[in-house]
């Protein structure tokens, strides 16, 4: 090694991780100030299918906007964000809310907007 060189290695400091904090993205840190801001969707109540049937068939019928909240927990066990939207259509399997297809089982909670 040249006396130039081993001088710069013995005059170097690292800077550790202050080196680092430059190349976070601003997409980054939105999404994670995001999501430590994010709150968890409550736990609605557990409702029978007939309850269901009737909310659901009314606001087919009166082409009314729902909420519904479908039995289904995320890594952390909290529910998701409710599906909004009208009623589009159904089958012998479930229903369609703005392009979403949520199958009857899949229901925990539904409810008028």
């Amino acid at each position: 090694m040249s006396k130039e060189r081993d001088y710069y290695f013995e005059q170097y400091q690292d800077r550790k991780m202050k080196k680092w904090a430059g190349f976070y993205l601003s997409e980054h840190t939105a999404m994670i100030e995001k999501e430590k801001k994010r709150q968890p969707t409550k736990k609605k109540t557990q409702m029978s299918w007939i309850e269901i049937d009737a909310v659901l068939a009314q606001a087919f019928q009166n082409q009314v906007e729902v909420m519904i909240q479908k039995e289904e927990l995320d890594c952390e066990g909290n529910y998701g964000a409710d599906i909004v939207g009208m009623i589009q259509g159904h089958d012998e399997l479930g229903i369609y809310v703005d392009g979403h297809k949520i199958g009857y089982d899949e229901i925990r909670h539904v409810q008028f907007r």
